[in-house]
C-alpha cells in the first residue's frame, strides 16, 4: 500500500493543505498490525504551478472557483496524477476541487486533525485507519 503525505520540503514537515503543498512524501507500508512498517519512497513535487506555497496563507485558502471553472479544476487533477499509484493520501485540508482530484485517480482522503509534525509521525498516528 503507498500513502501520500504532503509536506513542506525534506524536512518532512507536515503541511496543512494538501493543495497549496510544495511536495508529497510518498510511503510505502508494509505488514499489518504491530508489525507495519514505513519506508519512504519518494519526496515528489508537487507540480501545481498556481499555487502560494506559504503554509501560513495556504492553510486558510478557500478554493472560491466555481464548478464550472475548467481551467482551474485541471490545475487541480496534476496533483492526483503526480501521486496516481497512491492508495491514500493524508490530508488536514483540501479544498473540493482538491479532493475531486484525487478522488478522480482513487486515492483515498484521509483526515489528520492533529498538530504540525514529522510526517512519519503522522503516518504512524492514522496507519489504522488506512485500509
Amino acid at each position: 500500500m503507498k500513502v501520500a503525505i504532503p509536506v513542506k520540503d525534506d524536512s518532512l514537515t507536515f503541511f496543512a493543505n494538501a493543495g497549496h503543498t510544495p511536495f508529497f512524501a510518498v510511503y510505502n507500508i508494509k505488514g499489518a498490525g504491530m508489525f507495519k512498517s514505513f519506508e519512504l519512497e519518494a519526496v515528489r513535487p508537487n507540480p501545481r504551478t498556481d499555487i502560494d506555497l506559504d503554509d501560513d496563507h495556504a492553510e486558510g485558502h478557500l478554493c472560491e472557483h466555481d464548478d464550472g471553472d475548467e481551467e482551474h479544476a485541471k490545475a487541480h487533477y496534476v496533483m492526483g496524477e503526480a501521486i496516481s499509484d497512491c492508495d491514500f493520501i493524508v490530508v488536514k485540508m483540501a479544498c473540493k476541487n482538491t479532493a475531486a482530484a484525487f478522488t478522480k485517480q482513487g486515492i483515498k482522503i484521509k483526515k489528520y486533525s492533529g498538530e504540525t509534525e514529522k510526517a512519519n509521525i503522522v503516518l504512524s498516528k492514522v496507519s489504522a485507519q488506512l485500509v
